[in-house]
């Protein structure tokens, strides 16, 4: 089993304050405006987009091999919605958009695998039952 680590530092009050967040071969700066106002830096959110597009292209490929297919290239581009109810903030929605270049693949098994691997890559399975809606749509490119 693997473990990974990433580690997060944050100094002052919530506003006027920021934070670095690091892990092998990235550290990023982020602050209340990076996360909440689009401003300059990074935010939690940023990062799961970016671990949860990791995950779906590597899932993907895997059920690929598995189907006897060469996939040439995997692309996955998260986009993640944080929002504010009552209970206070939440990620809202996590839209995965994912391009394949895959010979052999046709438009409907790409479909049927996209969907599985929606379901079944680990980020995914870590948000079930939580409050992100996460969808995703796969395109076969040639």
């Amino acid at each position: 089993m693997a473990t990974s680590k990433a580690q997060a530092h944050w100094k002052g009050k919530i506003k006027e304050g920021r934070g670095t967040m690091k892990f092998t071969g990235y550290e990023g700066t982020y602050t209340f405006a990076s996360r909440f106002e689009n401003a300059g830096g990074t935010n939690p959110e940023e990062l799961v987009g970016a671990a949860h597009a990791g995950c779906y292209s590597m899932y993907l490929s895997l059920l690929l091999t598995e189907e006897g297919l060469d996939p040439e290239s995997i692309e996955t581009t998260a986009e993640v919605t944080i929002d504010k109810d009552d209970s206070g903030p939440h990620i809202k929605d996590i839209k995965l958009h994912c391009k394949v270049k895959c010979s052999g693949l046709s438009e409907g098994r790409l479909k049927e695998l996209a969907a599985v691997t929606k379901e079944k890559c680990p980020v995914s399975r870590l948000y079930a039952g939580g409050t992100a809606k996460i969808s995703a749509e796969a395109l076969l490119i040639k």
